[in-house]
């Protein structure tokens, strides 16, 4: 028996695979490009052709500052330029034991000049002086913001 033209026919069905994955790749990153550029337009931010923001002034400086943890060292400074996570995970930029902390438990982000403070889909949610956050929420300097048993101060410049 002749396997030629089954190994032919397999080999094309091997690209023609090949090329709806890739396909398949392309438009599900061009529609989280489409969906992360409406999300920044709509906030405001003016994007260049390469994407960058230039959302007006500039962030000022801030930091978050451990007051009360387990495991991380009261007065411990982590900076806020790029945005940071907290949350149990070693994957969340500021990592912390704590048993009401979920993975990636919330973030916090600069747009423009000004601060925010966003829970992630967290378990048991996340306290912005003594209050729960829910979507998104501006963050002021002596701000205070609580994990569980976890407390950080925000300060900004």
């Amino acid at each position: 028996m002749d396997y030629e033209p089954i190994s032919v026919a397999l080999k094309f069905a091997f690209l023609g695979v090949l090329y709806l994955f890739l396909f398949w790749i392309a438009t599900s990153a061009r529609k989280d490009l489409r969906r992360n550029s409406d999300v920044a337009g709509s906030a405001g931010a003016s994007f260049d052709r390469l994407g960058s923001g230039s959302a007006g002034p500039a962030a000022r400086d801030g930091w978050l500052v451990v007051e009360t943890s387990e495991d991380l060292e009261p007065g411990s400074r982590y900076d806020l330029f790029g945005g940071i996570t907290l949350g149990r995970s070693a994957e969340a930029d500021v990592s912390f034991t704590d048993r009401y902390a979920s993975g990636l438990h919330a973030r916090l982000y600069s747009r423009g000049d000004r601060y925010f403070l966003e829970d992630m889909d967290s378990t048991n949610g996340t306290l912005l002086n003594g209050r729960p956050v829910i979507g998104e929420a501006e963050l002021i300097d002596g701000s205070r913001v609580e994990i569980g048993d976890t407390a950080f101060r925000i300060e900004i410049e």
